[in-house]
């Protein structure tokens, strides 16, 4: 994989996104929420992370039952709007054509905004992905989204969507990928490489399991930087993705942050990788 990219922002057909994003899900309240801690205060850590510097954050239309879009719109007011990279999705059961529009809509309305990439959450197996695609053409037409892309596809089902579009392209996908589940690191990852699309890495952190890990606890002593930071980095290093943990806790999208804005050397970067395979 290449490891030739800037530390703070990457470049890609989508222009200008944060090298970390921040992912919502559980943010909202209800079965999706069970540390539920009120919307205030997660607009309050959106709000520290986007001035932080992570402007990609990451939803979707059925986290909170769209609440989690609401707290996300509230969270952005007062930011410049060109400076951040909202993504949201659609789920499975409103794969059909009349559905990703009326979905896709509805989100923009919660968001208050347009929407930066508008995904595809899972796979639809009743909907023929054509439909789909053709729908996700039509929004960035009508300006409710400038991109679209899939998650949770492999290589096969994302040239089979690519094959139905006639004027735009897949942008990006949005994949499970750490340093612990690495399975898209032999097919999705060098494939979006070569496309020029996004690569999004959901769970990067594996719900803290880094952060006590003797080994890379170590290596950050080097740089000054806690374990979690150094995964991060990890992945910052990694051309075309960009990793976006869950944005829990205040203290917690600091710390994310404290990922960007240095570099790992390209020994440590090996050193990491081979150490978890």
């Amino acid at each position: 994989m290449s490891l030739m990219r800037d530390t703070k922002y990457i470049k890609s057909i989508n222009g200008k996104v944060s090298a970390i994003g921040m992912g919502t899900w559980g943010i909202g309240g209800g079965y999706w929420s069970p540390d539920y801690s009120g919307d205030d205060e997660w607009v309050r850590v959106l709000r520290e992370g986007i001035g932080l510097g992570m402007t990609l954050i990451d939803t979707a239309e059925m986290y909170g039952g769209g609440h989690t879009e609401e707290i996300v719109g509230r969270s952005i007011k007062g930011f410049p709007r060109e400076e951040l990279f909202i993504v949201s999705k659609v789920w499975p059961n409103h794969a059909r054509y009349d559905d990703v529009l009326r979905s896709a809509r509805a989100s923009a309305n919660r968001l208050g905004t347009y929407i930066d990439l508008y995904l595809l959450h899972w796979p639809a197996p009743e909907v023929p992905i054509c439909e789909t695609m053709r729908a996700m053409e039509r929004l960035v037409d009508d300006g409710v989204i400038r991109f679209f892309g899939l998650s949770n596809f492999d290589v096969n089902g994302i040239e089979e969507a690519r094959s139905c579009l006639s004027k735009y392209d897949v942008a990006a996908v949005e994949n499970r990928y750490s340093l612990l589940h690495r399975v898209d690191e032999s097919s999705v990852i060098p494939y979006v490489q070569r496309n020029g699309m996004l690569y999004l890495a959901y769970t990067p952190i594996e719900k803290g399991a880094f952060s006590n890990n003797e080994f890379l606890m170590g290596i950050g002593k080097k740089y000054g930087k806690t374990a979690i930071q150094v995964v991060l980095n990890w992945y910052v290093g990694i051309d075309n993705l960009v990793p976006i943990p869950k944005a829990g806790r205040v203290e917690h999208v600091r710390e994310n942050a404290g990922a960007m804005g240095w570099r790992l050397s390209r020994d440590d970067w090996e050193l990491i990788s081979n150490h978890f395979h």
